[in-house]
């Protein structure tokens, strides 16, 4: 017998071809989280999303030997499966500040975005492990676990979606994060152009260091690692590039040429795409604000921009 605390929202009538209906099960408590869930979908026309249906997991990864919440932001009534992408961001804890249920909304009510699942992973004391260049901590040895992140979103979480959720692919996948999480999902995606095709950074900790700046050896172009990672890697096609910063993401300025470090590298990272073959049209978007803070509200003022770039339909 199922839980008296779970409910069944419709029948499920599943019909191949042209037309295509699936069940979408909720789960009003943990105990129901292992129950796969149905995205909810139409008869095919233009897509069209009448609205979300937030819902919240707690999934326990050996890798990370943690319970890791993440929230998740459902489409609903998606009039095309083959339409659907899948959007992973990183320090999904901030993800209720922000706002993003009410973004998604405004952007699904206007139709100005096709169906996304959000994916929002929270992140937790163990962040600054976590988070970083897998198989390279900073001079200080933080992202010691970011090898270990990485296996978490690769062995777990997105079996565990594709398995909850009933979808074998999405017409593409996307990582997206913030300062220390922007440089997070830029390295996965760098390094796994077979799984993902974009990546959002929003202030991104491109400054990430072999050794202290301070340090009279120090050099921009050998010590700071994910300029070099990209250096010394190969151009991907299909792989599009956001970047955001915000002329008040900080003060420092180390070569004192008159623009702060973060705007400095993030630029630098740019460029090094660029000559590996990546165009700025076409790959890469880059949104500098000038009253931009390194800060929630400054990353939800961006984020509209960057979910119509990647999914606006006009590309």
């Amino acid at each position: 017998m199922l839980d008296a605390r779970c409910w069944m929202l419709d029948t499920v009538i599943v019909r191949i071809g042209a037309l295509a209906l699936a069940l979408f099960l909720r789960s009003s408590s943990r105990s129901c989280r292992e129950r796969p869930h149905f995205l909810i979908f139409g008869p095919m026309q233009p897509t069209i999303v009448s609205g979300i249906l937030v819902e919240n997991t707690h999934l326990f990864s050996d890798h990370l030997r943690r319970e890791v919440t993440i929230d998740f932001f459902l489409p609903k009534n998606v009039t095309d499966p083959s339409s659907m992408s899948l959007l992973l961001i990183n320090d999904g804890q901030d993800m209720k500040t922000m706002g993003l249920e009410a973004i998604l909304t405004k952007l699904y009510a206007e139709n100005e975005i096709e169906p996304l699942l959000c994916v929002a992973i929270h992140a937790n004391k163990e962040r600054k492990k976590e988070y970083g260049i897998a198989g390279h901590p900073d001079y200080l040895g933080r992202g010691s676990k970011a090898g270990l992140y990485t296996s978490f979103i690769f062995e777990e979480l997105l079996p565990y979606i594709n398995k909850t959720y009933v979808l074998e692919s999405f017409k593409e996948k996307a990582f997206a994060g913030f300062s220390l999480g922007g440089l997070m999902a830029l390295d996965i995606v760098w390094k796994h152009p077979d799984q993902f095709t974009r990546a959002g950074i929003f202030s991104g900790s491109l400054w990430w260091r072999s050794i202290n700046q301070e340090n009279e050896n120090y050099d921009d172009d050998k010590h700071r690692i994910m300029q070099q990672q990209v250096r010394d890697g190969i151009y991907h096609p299909g792989l599009k590039f956001f970047f955001q910063c915000g002329n008040m993401d900080e003060t420092k300025d180390r070569n004192n040429n008159g623009i702060i470090d973060s705007i400095d590298d993030t630029l630098d990272l740019i460029k090094e795409l660029e000559t590996k073959g990546y165009q700025r049209e076409k790959d890469i978007f880059y949104l500098e604000l000038p009253d931009g803070h390194h800060d929630v509200a400054t990353w939800g003022r961006a984020m509209p921009v960057f979910l119509k770039w990647g999914w606006g339909g006009r590309r």
